[in-house]
C-alpha cells in the first residue's frame, strides 16, 4: 500500500493556525451559533484543550518539555491569530 508523504511541520503548524483563523471568523460574524455557546466551550474546545494538555504531558515524559505560561495574563487581542503573539508576561 502506498503511503502519502508526511507533512512538514510547518505545514501542519499553518493548517493548524488556518482552522483557528476560520473559527476566530466565524465567531466574529453574524452568522448563527448552531448550539449554544456554552456547550461549545465544555465541548469542542475542552476537548481539543485536553489533548493539548496530553501532548504536552507526552512531550516532558520524553525528555522535551514545554515552557508553561499564564493564558489569565496573557495579552488577548481580538482577530489575532497565528503565530505573530506577544511574549509571555509570566512563564512558570
Amino acid at each position: 500500500m502506498a503511503r502519502l508523504p508526511a507533512a512538514s511541520v510547518g505545514e501542519e503548524v499553518e493548517r493548524f493556525f488556518a482552522a483557528v483563523r476560520k473559527l476566530d471568523e466565524y465567531l466574529a460574524s453574524t452568522e448563527p451559533l448552531h448550539a449554544p455557546p456554552e456547550k461549545l466551550l465544555q465541548g469542542p474546545v475542552a476537548d481539543a484543550l485536553t489533548h493539548v494538555g496530553q501532548i504536552v504531558m507526552l512531550r516532558r515524559l520524553a525528555g522535551g518539555p514545554l515552557k508553561s505560561e499564564s493564558y489569565y495574563e496573557a495579552e488577548i487581542t481580538l482577530g489575532r491569530v497565528g503565530t505573530e503573539q506577544t511574549r509571555p508576561k509570566r512563564e512558570f
